[in-house]
């Protein structure tokens, strides 16, 4: 079954329509997003870079703020799908570009040493509640031109990262852990999606050590290894380093771009194959709903193994198991 939805794209204070096609069910029932496009400064050593950042504002009153974070090489566009998936669940989903080169180290990827950099990404969630800081301004200005100006950035956080992305949340999450209290007091989880290991350093192991067993949520919806996941390293270190008898699933047939389903583009297709609409709703599906029990602290037994969605995943041969560390 295939859901269309109306998705209005905001540059300023009005915006064109833009329909994008997603398979699967949404839960809740569909709602309308509204996305604005517009920056967020991050500090750079002795700089500031000015990022585009997307922000995507689900119809109600939202339940939560979702950092969604795109590849090594991408851009945010290429996660608009996602996105939209989250804000239809009624969250507010805020989603930067994040440098692929920087001389100065200021990248996603660690290609050199990026860690200064990240931590400079976590400050703006540690001072999100300063609406004259960074994040502050970018979302005031996003919610001006969507015209919500009476909506304050919610109290609670989840991070999901696709690729490279999903080394960076995890890093971002363990600096909160040591360097600010009141942010990671706000943070229920990591949905992390083919995530992928630097050749340089451990910032996925760093993070994911010490968010693991801190009764944060982390899940993970990979797919096989493959070239663009090298080699399911992302993977093989979320199995490694969280203590919890399951940590996710893995896509049996899923590309690497699954996660940016109809948002993807020909770079990301010729390079890490073509996403299958039946793997990218079952991504979806399972990403929202591991989101939703970040916030409210469920834990949802049909996406869970046993569960009716899960055991028709896994019986159908669309998934299987992933487990962690004994």
């Amino acid at each position: 079954m295939r859901t269309v939805r109306a998705v209005r794209s905001l540059t300023g204070a009005t915006g064109a329509a833009l329909a994008l096609t997603l398979a699967g069910p949404l839960s809740p029932a569909h709602a309308a997003v509204t996305r604005v496009q517009t920056t967020v400064e991050i500090r750079c050593a002795f700089t500031t870079l000015n990022q585009g950042a997307d922000w995507y504002f689900p119809s109600g009153t939202p339940k939560g703020l979702v950092w969604l974070q795109h590849g090594f090489a991408r851009s945010n566009a290429n996660v608009a799908d996602l996105a939209s998936r989250y804000a239809a669940a009624g969250y507010l989903v805020f989603a930067p570009a994040l440098p692929t080169a920087n001389i100065l180290g200021c990248t996603l990827q660690n290609i050199g040493n990026n860690t200064d950099f990240l931590g400079n990404v976590a400050d703006l969630f540690a001072k999100m509640d300063d609406p004259s800081d960074k994040l502050g301004r970018s979302f005031t200005r996003a919610k001006t031109k969507a015209g919500r100006t009476g909506l304050a950035l919610p109290g609670s956080l989840v991070f999901s990262g696709h690729s490279a992305g999903g080394e960076a949340v995890s890093y971002v999450a363990g600096r909160l852990r040591t360097d600010s209290a009141a942010a990671w007091a706000k943070l229920r989880g990591l949905v992390l999606l083919d995530p992928v290991k630097s050749f340089i350093g451990d910032n996925l192991d760093t993070g994911l050590e010490a968010v693991d067993g801190t009764g944060r949520v982390i899940r993970t919806i990979s797919g096989p290894d493959g070239v663009c996941n090298n080699s399911g390293s992302g993977t093989d270190a979320v199995q490694s380093d969280v203590h919890a008898p399951f940590v996710g699933v893995r896509l049996t047939t899923g590309a690497h771009t699954d996660a940016e389903g109809a948002s993807t583009d020909s770079v990301g297709t010729l390079a890490c194959g073509t996403p299958n609409a039946e793997n990218v709703a079952t991504l979806q599906t399972f990403a929202v709903a591991w989101a939703t029990d970040a916030f409210t602290g469920t834990q949802t037994a049909a996406y869970l193994p046993g569960g009716s969605y899960y055991q028709s995943q896994l019986a159908g041969g669309r998934i299987e198991t992933l487990a962690g560390a004994s």
